[in-house]
């Protein structure tokens, strides 16, 4: 049998425009299950990309172990670099936000990108809440409580009013991702006080999103979570300023802030 020749095509070739796709960076941990699926869904749908990095982590999910990703956020961050400009680059896990700091995480990922909108799960909840003017607010997360604790110290050292703060009692994020939507319901409306102006439920890898609104329903009030903040920071800075899926919450209502990242810092 002959071997064909290969011929180089006279069709002349176009590009689309560099811009014509909003790409995000995502850096996600070894064993998150869940991100990546929440951004997609709550992000347009149509030129979007989200390109994944995965860092390196250990279960169980405690203040020591989330510590460790710090140093290897570089690394993480470094394999984006070739994909640049993106519009922003998340840190996918809320816990190692606190844990880590939100400044340190910036820093890091900056070191291998250069100057590029990095977002933290706890930064866009921030956001969030100045959004809305909440003050007060009830917190569930589905961490044990010595990993929570240091998420109440860190939204009480912003001005925030815990006014019940609730925890599951998990230690493996990936048994976090199996979590029932009946169960975050439940537990979220238990967790939930008068006096709070919204109610934040934390982790990335918790199944939030499906269930945000019907929380919001029985509440009465705006339920902010970990990916869904993220994800209405990530549209916004997409330049996707009239997305508004209302099955996510009432926080894809609301514009960004303007001075949001020098209130997130």
């Amino acid at each position: 049998m002959n071997t064909p020749s290969v011929m180089l095509s006279a069709q002349r070739i176009q590009f689309d425009a560099p811009d014509a796709t909003a790409r995000f960076g995502l850096i996600a941990l070894a064993t998150d299950m869940t991100s990546e699926r929440d951004l997609y869904r709550q992000l347009p749908q149509d030129n979007v990309a989200i390109h994944v990095a995965r860092i390196a982590y250990e279960n169980p999910t405690t203040p020591e172990n989330l510590r460790k990703m710090g140093p290897r956020l570089t690394e993480a961050a470094g394999l984006l670099q070739p994909l640049q400009p993106l519009k922003a680059i998340c840190y996918s896990c809320t816990a190692a936000s606190v844990a880590i700091g939100d400044a340190e995480i910036r820093a890091a990922i900056e070191k291998a990108t250069g100057p590029v909108p990095v977002v933290t799960p706890t930064g866009a909840a921030r956001i969030a809440f100045s959004t809305f003017g909440v003050i007060r607010l009830a917190v569930l997360t589905p961490y044990t409580v010595a990993t929570s604790e240091p998420m109440a110290a860190y939204f009480a050292g912003h001005g925030l009013d815990i006014t019940r703060f609730e925890c599951l009692g998990l230690e493996d994020d990936r048994d976090m991702a199996r979590v029932s939507g009946d169960t975050i319901i439940n537990a979220a409306v238990a967790a939930d006080t008068a006096d709070a102006q919204a109610l934040f439920i934390s982790c990335t890898g918790l199944p939030v999103v499906s269930v945000i609104a019907e929380i919001e329903r029985r509440i009465g009030k705006p339920v902010i979570t970990s990916n869904q903040a993220s994800a209405w920071v990530m549209a916004r800075l997409g330049g996707f300023g009239d997305h508004q899926p209302a099955q996510f919450g009432r926080l894809f209502q609301q514009a960004l802030p303007a001075d949001a990242f020098g209130e997130a810092a």
